[in-house]
């Protein structure tokens, strides 16, 4: 018959193991912690109640603390932000001018600061680019005078009535967007029309005009 000492020499080995197996900074963990870091000449072999009792204690505090410090970490970052730091990482660069969404969520929110942080400025590609950006689709974009929207002859891209729009040179510095909402279920879901009229008007060229129309 095993002895008194062997049992709960297992009992120890299983608590460990079970305990080994917890994630790091959880209560488990840092109680697991705890107990190997008592003289094996102040206790018994084993699990000790009142003594485990007082260590789960301080366990509990020790692993609110590392779920903060984890917590405040990734709030150093932009790209892992999440909540209210979120909302101070747009007023540090963008003041009151580009607020968070009713409803909008971080990782919607996280995708158009990120797009406007960096955007291009003054060109066509800023613009594809940022609408791009915020709202995972590609928009099209058509300048009137611009043969490679429009066309030309025997270049073979468009066609009357069939493909292609037309061209005009009686709209100079204009240029029309269609723009398409987030699909749901993607990072941008979530982004506002008045969000995606914000985003061309930040990078369009000073003394144009951007026609924007905004489809599903």
């Amino acid at each position: 018959m095993p002895s008194e000492e062997n049992l709960s020499g297992a009992a120890s080995d299983s608590t460990s193991a079970s305990a080994s197996l917890a994630p790091v900074g959880s209560q488990a963990d840092i109680l697991n912690r705890l107990q190997q870091l008592q003289p094996p000449s102040w206790f018994a072999v084993g699990m000790v109640p009142i003594r485990d009792a007082l260590l789960s204690g301080v366990a509990n505090a020790f692993a609110a603390v590392f779920s903060l410090f984890t917590y405040l970490k990734r709030q150093t970052r932009i790209a892992s932000s999440t909540d209210g730091f979120l909302d101070l990482v747009s007023f540090d660069f963008f003041g009151n001018k580009l607020p968070r969404g009713p409803n909008q969520s971080d990782p919607s929110f996280l995708a158009n600061i990120q797009a406007n942080l960096f955007a291009q400025q003054n060109t066509r590609d800023a613009i594809i680019g940022v609408l791009a950006k915020i709202t995972g689709r590609t928009p099209i974009m058509i300048e009137p005078g611009r043969a490679a929207d429009v066309g030309s002859y025997d270049s073979g891209n468009c066609a009357y009535d069939t493909a292609g729009p037309y061209g005009a040179t009686d709209f100079p510095y204009q240029s029309f967007v269609t723009a398409f909402r987030p699909l749901a279920g993607s990072p941008q879901f979530g982004i506002a029309d008045a969000d995606i009229y914000a985003a061309v008007e930040g990078v369009r060229m000073g003394a144009t005009i951007v026609w924007v129309q905004i489809l599903d």
